[in-house]
C-alpha cells in the first residue's frame, strides 16, 4: 500500500500467512515468490497505521505543513520477502541522500517478527534509520550496542517469560513441556524459560522445536513426545504460522488432556477459535499485551475501498479475500464447481464480521498506533528545534529539503517505566480460553501481570473466572513428583531432573517444617523430633524417680529393709538379757543394725532428680554406712577369734587387747578412714549433676558425674578391703567349737556381700541411663539384706521360735562348757 508525502513511514506487516516458492527448472528466468492465505488480522494492523498517519495529517499541531506518506509492504511471514521489502523501499531514499529526490523513509514500523527485525535492524542500523516494531519481542533485541536504532512498544521476551512462570508458579505446575517457533523469537524465549523455570525450581519435561517447513514427519513426532510424557502442562513460544500444522495433528491424533500455555504471539490468533479445536484448545491460559481504544478506528476500516493504482494491490488482494470474488473478468478461475464472482469495489464491509472489523480487543494494532504516533513525535521535535523552541533547542535543526533519518531523537507519549536495559516494564493480560454459545471459542480476561520496578513481577487472577478442560473442572497437577511434607527431604533421582525426586523420611533427631525440603534440620541439643519428624520438641528427661514402678518398688525395698532392722533392734533391745543377745556382743549388734539400716536409708538419695546434695551424700553416706557396717562385722570377727583364743593357756591374755573401748575405738578409727576419703573426694572433684545425651541421644538422662574416678574407687575399694579381710578371718574361724559359731554366718554374709559388690562392677558399667542407678540400689539393698539375713535372722529365729536354746549351756556346747 502506498501514500505521497513529504516524508516516508514504511511499514512491514503479516498480510498473508505463508510464501511460496516457484520450482525452479533453470531453463527459464524464475518467478518471483508469491504470498498465500491471507491474514485479516495483519491487514487490520496495516491499515491502523494508515489510518494513524491519515489522523496525524489532520492534526494542524502535529507536523505543520508537513504531509506524511507511507509504503506498508507484505512480509508474508518469510525473512527473505521481509528484508527484500525493507531495502527495496529505502533503496532510492540512500543513494539520494545528498541531493534532492524522492522523499525520504525516516523510519519502518515493523517487523513484527524477531529474526526479521534482527536482519533488518542490522542492515539499516547501518545507516541509523529508526525500526520501530509493533510485536518483535526477542530479548536479544534489547542489546543497544548491537541495535542502536532499534526501538519497540511491546515488552521484551524477558517480561513475557517471567509473566508465563508466574502463572506456573501460582498454579505449582513444575513439570512441563516446552515447544517453540525455529526462530529467533521461539529460541530466545525458550532459552530464557528454561532459565527463568530454573530459578523458580521446576523442570521442562521435554523441549522441542516446530519444524518451519511443517514436516508432517517431524510434526508426528512431536506429537508422541507430547503423548508419552508425564508433563500435563505444554508451553508454547510460537507464531500462529509455525503451530498451524501441529493444531491440525493434535485434533486428528485426538490428544486431550493437556493444558496448553501460550505466548503472546498466538494468545489472542483467533485461527484457533473454531468449534473444531475446542475440546483441544479449550481452557487455554495465554498472556497478551494489553489493549487500548482507538477512536474513529472502525469507521476508518469500514470506508475502505480498493483501488486501481497497481502500488495498492494489497487492497485489491483484501477485497478479492474479504468477499470471495476477484477483479480478474477475463481471467476468473474456479472454486470447486462454482465460478468467482466479479469485485464490483462497491461490496459493504459493515455486513462483514471478521478480524479485521473486530476492534473490541486491539493490542498488536494500538502497538502498531503507538509506534506512528512515536515516529512522528520525533520528527515534530525535530523540525522544532530552532533556538529557544523544543527539547532539542541545543541541536542543529533539521532541514526538510535534506532531512537524515538519524537525526531523530526516539519519544513516546505514553507514561512507562523502564528497567536497566531500556524496556519497558511490561502490563499482560492473562486470558482464558472458553466456550461460547455456538461451539466455538472465546477469550476471557482472568487477570493482570504487572512489572513494577519496586515490586517486581505481579500476578492476579481471577481463578473462578477461569473454564479448566478436565472433566474435574479444577487446575491438573503437572509435576514430575508429588511434593514431599514436612518430615521428609528431597532425594533427587539419579539421572533425573532436579523435580523428579523420592521423598526420605528425616533421621531422628532431624526434623524439615516445609514442604519440599532440601535437607533435614538438626534439632538443638536439648530437643528432639518428635514422630512425624516436623517438629522439634525438648527431649524426655530420664532419671530414676520415685513415680515409675522400677523406682516405687526399690524405694518399698529400702523401706522394708529399715523397718526390718528397726524390728531386730526392737527384739534385742526386748530379749537384751537373754545369753544369746549378750554372747553375741550385743553392743556392736546394735551398731551393725543401725549401720544397716543407714545403708537401706541411703538409697533414697539415688532416687529422684539428682541435684547437687543429693549427688554429694549419696556416695559419702553409702560409703561411710557400709564402711560402719563392715567394720563392726570386722571387729565382731575379731572378738569371736579372740574368745576362743583366751580359752586357751596359750592365749588367756587376747582379751584384753580386745575389750569394749578398743572395740569402740577400731570401729570409730576404720570408719574416720572412710570419711576422709570422702572429705578429699568432695573437696577435690565433688559429684555434680549432668545432662548426659550419649547413652541415648533422644533422651536426656539426669545422672550424677562421679567427679573423680579414683575417689569413687578408692571409697569402693576400700569397703573391699575391710570385707576382704572380714571374710578371710571369718572362714579362718568358721570351725571353732561352739553350737552357734557367729563365724559361719558372719563367712556366710561376707561371701555374699563380695558376691554382690564383684557382680556389680560389670552391671554397673554396661548398664545405661537409670538403670546404672538401679545397678546401684540393687547391690546396695542385696548386700544389706545378704547381711541381716546371715547374721540376724538365726538370732532371731532362736529368740523368738527356740527359746529353749537361748541359755548359755545350749550356746556354749558340751566341750567349750569342759574347756
Amino acid at each position: 500500500m502506498y501514500k505521497d508525502g513529504d516524508f516516508i513511514l514504511g511499514g512491514l506487516f503479516h498480510v498473508h500467512f505463508f510464501t511460496v516458492f516457484p520450482d525452479r527448472s533453470f531453463r527459464m528466468e524464475p518467478e518471483q515468490p508469491y504470498c498465500e492465505k491471507f491474514n485479516m488480522e495483519g491487514f487490520q494492523h496495516a491499515q491502523t497505521m494508515a489510518f494513524a498517519i491519515d489522523e496525524i495529517n489532520k492534526n494542524p499541531n502535529l507536523l505543520p505543513n508537513i504531509i506524511l506518506g507511507y509504503h506498508l509492504y507484505d512480509n508474508c511471514v518469510m525473512l527473505g520477502m521481509a528484508f527484500r521489502a525493507a531495502i527495496s523501499g529505502t533503496e532510492e531514499s540512500f543513494s539520494n541522500l545528498n541531493c534532492t529526490g524522492p522523499p525520504p523513509v525516516i523510519g519502518i514500523v515493523g517487523d513484527a517478527s524477531s529474526t526479521p527485525s534482527i536482519a533488518i535492524s542490522s542492515v539499516l542500523g547501518l545507516f541509523q534509520v529508526p525500526i520501530v516494531s509493533h510485536y518483535a519481542t526477542c530479548s536479544c533485541l534489547s542489546d543497544r550496542k548491537k541495535y542502536p536504532s532499534f526501538f519497540r512498544t511491546i515488552p521484551s521476551d524477558a517480561f513475557q517469560v517471567r509473566a508465563m512462570v508466574q502463572i506456573l508458579r501460582h498454579f505449582g505446575w513444575t513439570w512441563v513441556g516446552l515447544l517453540y517457533s525455529d526462530d529467533d523469537y521461539g529460541i530466545y524465549a525458550s532459552v530464557s524459560f528454561k532459565q527463568e523455570m530454573q530459578l523458580f525450581g521446576g523442570c521442562v519435561a521435554f523441549s522441542e522445536i516446530l519444524p518451519h517447513d511443517n514436516n508432517h514427519k517431524d510434526i508426528r513426532r512431536i506429537i508422541g513426545v507430547i503423548q508419552a510424557s508425564t508433563a500435563r502442562v505444554v508451553v508454547v513460544f510460537s507464531t500462529s504460522s509455525y503451530l498451524m500444522a501441529l493444531m491440525d495433528e493434535v485434533v486428528l491424533q485426538n490428544l486431550t488432556g493437556r493444558q496448553w500455555i501460550a505466548s503472546e504471539a498466538w494468545a489472542t490468533s483467533l485461527e484457533y477459535h473454531t468449534p473444531r479445536f475446542l475440546p483441544f484448545l479449550g481452557g487455554t491460559l495465554g498472556i497478551a499485551i494489553r489493549r487500548g481504544e482507538i477512536q474513529g478506528l472502525y469507521d476508518f476500516l469500514l470506508h475502505l475501498h480498493p483501488s486501481n493504482d497497481p502500488r495498492n494491490n494489497m487492497l485489491r488482494i483484501f477485497w478479492e479475500n474479504m468477499f470471495g470474488c476477484s477483479f480478474e473478468t477475463g481471467d476468473r478461475k474456479s472454486d470447486g464447481q462454482h465460478l468467482k464472482k466479479v469485485c464490483t469495489g462497491q461490496e459493504d464491509l459493515s455486513n462483514t464480521n471478521t478480524t479485521y472489523t473486530d476492534v473490541s480487543g486491539l493490542r498488536a494494532s494500538y502497538n502498531v498506533y503507538k509506534a506512528v504516533y512515536a515516529l512522528t513525535h520525533a520528527l515534530h521535535d525535530l523540525m522544532q528545534c530552532e533556538e529557544g523552541r523544543g527539547p532539542f533547542s541545543g541541536n542543529k535543526c533539521a532541514d526538510i529539503i535534506n532531512l537524515k533519518p538519524w537525526q531523530q531523537n526516539m519519544c513516546f507519549g505514553d507514561n512507562v517505566s523502564f528497567d536497566k536495559n531500556g524496556d519497558a516494564l511490561a502490563i499482560y493480560d492473562v486470558l482464558n480460553w472458553q466456550p461460547s454459545s455456538d461451539g466455538s471459542i472465546t477469550v476471557h480476561k482472568v487477570g493482570v501481570v504487572n512489572e513494577g520496578v519496586a515490586t517486581g513481577m505481579v500476578l492476579t487472577l481471577d481463578e473462578d473466572a477461569i473454564y479448566w478442560n478436565f472433566e474435574t473442572k479444577k487446575p491438573p497437577r503437572s509435576v514430575c513428583s508429588e511434593s514431599c511434607p514436612p518430615g521428609t527431604r528431597r532425594a533427587t533421582r539419579k539421572g533425573l531432573p532436579v523435580c523428579c525426586f523420592d521423598c526420605l523420611p528425616c533421621g531422628d533427631g532431624e526434623i524439615s517444617n516445609t514442604t519440599d525440603a532440601i535437607e533435614c534440620t538438626v534439632c538443638p541439643e536439648d530437643f528432639w523430633s518428635n514422630p512425624d519428624k516436623d517438629q522439634c520438641v525438648p527431649k524426655e528427661v530420664e532419671f530414676l524417680s520415685y513415680e515409675e514402678p522400677l523406682g516405687i518398688s526399690l524405694t518399698s525395698a529400702s523401706l522394708l529393709g529399715a523397718c526390718f532392722c528397726a524390728l531386730v533392734m526392737v527384739i534385742f533391745a526386748f530379749h537384751h538379757n537373754t545369753p544369746i543377745v549378750r554372747a553375741n556382743n550385743s553392743e556392736l549388734s546394735f551398731l551393725l543394725l543401725l549401720s544397716l539400716k543407714l545403708c537401706f536409708l541411703c538409697v533414697l538419695l539415688f532416687i529422684g532428680r539428682p541435684e547437687l546434695w543429693t549427688c554429694q551424700l549419696r556416695h559419702a553416706v553409702f560409703g561411710i554406712s557400709f564402711v560402719l557396717c563392715v567394720s563392726s562385722i570386722l571387729v565382731k570377727t575379731m572378738v569371736v577369734i579372740a574368745v576362743f583364743k583366751s580359752s586357751r593357756p596359750e592365749g588367756k591374755g587376747a582379751m584384753k587387747w580386745f575389750g569394749a573401748i578398743q572395740q569402740r575405738c577400731t570401729v570409730l578409727v576404720l570408719t574416720a578412714l572412710q570419711v576422709v576419703i570422702c572429705a578429699v573426694w568432695l573437696s577435690t572433684a565433688s559429684p555434680t549433676p549432668h545432662k548426659n545425651n550419649q547413652y541415648t541421644r533422644s533422651k536426656i538422662v539426669y545422672e550424677c558425674a562421679i567427679g573423680s574416678v579414683a575417689g569413687f574407687s578408692m571409697l569402693l575399694g576400700y569397703i573391699g578391703l575391710l570385707a576382704a579381710i572380714s571374710f578371710l578371718l571369718a572362714f579362718l574361724a568358721r570351725n571353732l567349737p561352739d553350737n552357734f559359731n557367729e563365724a559361719k554366718f558372719i563367712t556366710f554374709s561376707m561371701l555374699i556381700f563380695c558376691a554382690v559388690w564383684i557382680a556389680f562392677v560389670p552391671a554397673y558399667v554396661s548398664s545405661p541411663g537409670k538403670y546404672a542407678v538401679a545397678v546401684e540400689i540393687f547391690a546396695i539393698l542385696a548386700s544389706s539384706f545378704g547381711l541381716l539375713v546371715a547374721i540376724f535372722a538365726p538370732k532371731c529365729y532362736i529368740i523368738l521360735l527356740h527359746p529353749e536354746r537361748n541359755t548359755k549351756n545350749a550356746i556354749m556346747g558340751r566341750e567349750t562348757q569342759k574347756k
